[in-house]
């Protein structure tokens, strides 16, 4: 049970370790309580988290190999396709968001995507 977190850079390590141990379903709901603040504040890094969120529930998809998971997981990945982009050294958090969208990508890799 993930506890809940406003904090951005804790949600992102959250995040991070749970895509590492495929708890792709937690990784989602760990990131999105640090985002929920950037939402609400109109944050320009909204967006980023918004997409790395949608990255890692299109696996939680493909991992419950939900009917029509391929095409579905490609569907909900073109959010962080469009966002991708906004990791940019600078911004806040750049080491944690890098890793994140460098595990994002790893995980396309390995499921064709």
């Amino acid at each position: 049970m993930l506890k809940e977190n406003h904090d951005l850079n804790d949600a992102l390590k959250q995040f991070l370790k749970a895509l590492h141990n495929e708890k792709y379903y937690e990784a989602h709901e760990a990131l999105e309580e640090g985002w929920h603040p950037l939402r609400k504040s109109n944050h320009p890094l909204k967006n980023l988290a918004k997409g790395l969120i949608n990255g890692a529930i299109c696996f939680e998809h493909l991992k419950r190999d939900r009917k029509d998971a391929h095409r579905k997981a490609t569907s909900v990945l073109k959010s962080f396709e469009r966002h991708k982009h906004l990791c940019i050294e600078g911004i806040e958090e750049f080491e944690l968001f890098n890793k994140s969208c460098q595990k994002i990508e790893s995980l396309k890799k390995f499921h064709n995507l």
